[in-house]
């Protein structure tokens, strides 16, 4: 047999080993959620369950491309090489490997699920520091392991069965051609389809990664339960594998408590004897600025990037609404102003805890669950009288959110599972009904603060942007030429209006409502979206931020400050707090002389912005060109020192003793 001929069969027992594999994923899915079907909430309806099984099955083809993947290479690959038909045994063998580990993972995960409420976890990693006997006695007498193996080897060995009589099945030749033309010229169509499959395959049911999936994104229902289904057992453990490599990588700086004392002194400006690394970042209010407000609302919007505000972009009217309120004489926008990292995820850890984003990811730390951070807003608020909500449009398992937020000392936390919503998509709710629902459940009987994180500037785009009245010229008009008419950027740059226009409806009819409050709007990251395929660091990285309400005036804050997310929080302590009022922060409030800000990746200042590995710096202004870029060892030194307090903090706890 010529070796395209056999390469064309094996592919053939390839594709079939693979919709096989996915058939048992999907089997397993389907058996996990029928056996523990108690734990799907009451409210769950049958096209919940289908969104799961729709969305798992797309991330199961990640899963099941790995076996594919390693059959391919060492059968279909192999065999072009040596022929020989024992080389097809190789498959068949892989396979069954491969499914009995599906097997008794299946089995795992029940019980896991049961005691821990999640596919999977990174606590697993604590196993081998355990009593690895008491343990192993446990799992057999009160979770029956022997006779989890023995059903997950039973089922093993019939699904092997059913694979050794799937992949005999008949496989057909391939087509004959006339002319060499022809034969090359399938040849290549084969080869290109092996590359789209496994494409498809790698971004999840999709050719790019923005419409993909994978264990990030996964949190697609209202149901927990339901969301942990999504995730097969081998895209749990990679999960688990992922949130251990940046605990890991975390832990392993090996930062001296000799270097944290010489970090803390330096933020605190003077040597501090001290043992709790939280006493360096001690603060007292010098004396509020504005009157207590009686609300204040923190609006974290999602993608709510920068450069849709600059004056270049006036004409796509995207951000008329935000706008709208920056112009007016209780406003103060901060332009210069940079997200924590450039993800959600970094913005929320970051203003819920204080600190800068070190790859540490606090909503998975257990210290972050053992005691609220000295820190954290919430608490600090709730010390100034106010009782404490965070709002997400999402849904509340998504990234630990609920349990992180309420460990932190939110008071109440709310998902759009427990709001009144009319539409929306994978994600949660239409900003829309989901800031209408904050507006119709709140009452003024006592001092409250507000976070506030929205989710429809986000792909997909499913907003009905017609019913909402978008005016398609407004942005068509103001695209460049080569984009004029272009369906997908007028529908994507159409999400930003519309995530613009309802956050200012809502600022707007809050303030209406309840006049003694306060505003303040940023965005959780920008590097999105970008007109230019080339942006600029700032137009591709920074976000606004804007305090508007009760008190606020333009020349509140100092024209030539420069912050971040971790800025936010003494911020306001030093705006509404009063004089001699302590709290705790990483951060440097705005009211101050702050000449730059830092995240993970850069700093900005009034006039330049600079990346923090390789030194590369940006003019944000030509007008100010004889201006003088912070110093970099000015700056290398405080961002060195933040990272390094958070850091123990997050990982060793407030202790300083070894």
């Amino acid at each position: 047999m010529k070796r395209w001929e056999q390469f064309f069969k094996n592919i053939q027992q390839d594709l079939k080993l693979y919709i096989f594999i996915l058939g048992v994923f999907c089997l397993f899915r389907g058996a996990f959620i029928g056996i523990l079907n108690e734990y799907l909430n009451a409210s769950t309806t049958g096209k919940d369950i289908i969104l799961s099984l729709y969305y798992g099955t797309r991330l199961s083809l990640k899963s099941a491309g790995i076996i594919t993947l390693l059959t391919f290479i060492f059968c279909s690959i192999t065999n072009l090489i040596i022929s020989s038909s024992k080389i097809q045994n190789i498959r068949f063998v892989l396979g069954c490997f491969y499914i009995v580990i599906l097997s008794i993972l299946f089995q795992v995960r029940i019980p896991y699920y049961e005691q821990f409420h999640m596919a999977f976890s990174v606590f697993i990693f604590n196993t081998f520091k355990d009593d690895t006997v008491a343990l192993f006695y446990t799992l057999v007498q009160q979770y029956h392991l022997v006779a989890r193996l023995a059903v997950a080897l039973f089922l093993a060995v019939f699904l092997c069965a059913l694979l050794k009589l799937i992949l005999n099945t008949k496989t057909y030749n391939m087509p004959q051609f006339s002319t060499n033309y022809q034969k090359n010229a399938f040849r290549i169509g084969v080869v290109m389809c092996i590359g789209l499959f496994i494409m498809f395959t790698r971004f999840g049911g999709s050719l790019t990664y923005g419409n993909g999936i994978s264990w990030e994104s996964a949190s697609k229902c209202k149901d927990e339960f339901l969301n942990e289904a999504i995730l097969d057992d081998v895209q749990a453990l990679y999960r688990v594998y992922s949130i251990n490599a940046k605990l890991k990588n975390a832990k392993d700086l090996n930062i001296s408590k000799e270097q944290v004392i010489q970090y803390g002194s330096y933020l605190a400006g003077s040597h501090i004897q001290t043992t709790n690394v939280e006493n360096f970042l001690k603060k007292e209010v010098q004396g509020a600025r504005i009157k207590k407000p009686r609300h204040v609302f923190l609006l974290i919007g999602e993608s709510y990037a920068q450069w849709p505000l600059l004056p270049k972009y006036s004409s796509l009217n995207l951000t008329n609404g935000l706008k709208s309120i920056i112009e007016q004489s209780n406003a103060a926008y901060v332009q210069t102003f940079l997200p924590a990292s450039i993800s959600t995820m970094s913005a929320v850890n970051s203003i819920v805890t204080g600190f800068p984003e070190i790859n540490i990811s606090p909503n998975y730390q257990e210290e972050s669950y053992s005691a609220p951070y000295a820190t954290s807003i919430a608490v600090q608020m709730k010390s100034l009288g106010y009782k404490t909500y965070f709002w997400y449009g999402g849904f509340s398992s998504w990234q630990r959110l609920e349990e992180f937020t309420l460990a932190q000392g939110f008071d109440k936390f709310y998902s759009c599972s427990d709001l009144e919503n009319q539409g929306g998509n994978a994600w949660g709710s239409e900003d829309k009904y989901f800031l209408n629902a904050i507006s119709d459940m709140l009452t003024d009987e006592k001092p409250t603060f507000h976070v506030i994180l929205t989710t429809s500037n986000h792909p997909p785009y499913t907003v009905n942007l017609q019913a909402e009245n978008f005016d398609t010229e407004s942005i068509n008009n103001g695209l460049p030429d080569k984009l004029k008419g272009d369906q997908e950027w007028i529908n994507k740059l159409g999400h930003f209006w519309y995530a613009d226009k309802v956050m200012a409806d809502f600022v707007n009819t809050m303030y209406k409502k309840y006049p003694e409050s306060l505003f303040i709007i940023t965005g959780d990251h920008g590097d999105r979206v970008n007109l230019d395929a080339n942006p600029s660091l700032y137009e591709r990285y920074a976000v606004p931020l804007v305090l508007f309400g009760q008190g606020v005036t333009k020349d509140l804050l100092p024209s030539k400050v420069a912050g971040s997310h971790i800025d936010i929080a003494p911020t306001l302590f030093e705006l509404i707090a009063p004089k001699g009022f302590n709290y705790y922060s990483v951060g440097q409030s705005l009211t101050t002389d702050k000449i730059f800000g830092s995240n993970d990746q850069l700093w900005i200042s009034a006039d330049f912005i600079g990346r923090l590995e390789n030194n590369m710096v940006e003019s944000l202004n030509n007008n100010h060109l004889a201006a003088v870029p912070p110093s970099g060892e000015v700056i290398r030194q405080e961002v060195t020192a933040k990272r390094g307090i958070a850091w123990w903090r997050i990982t060793h706890g407030k202790n300083l003793e070894e």
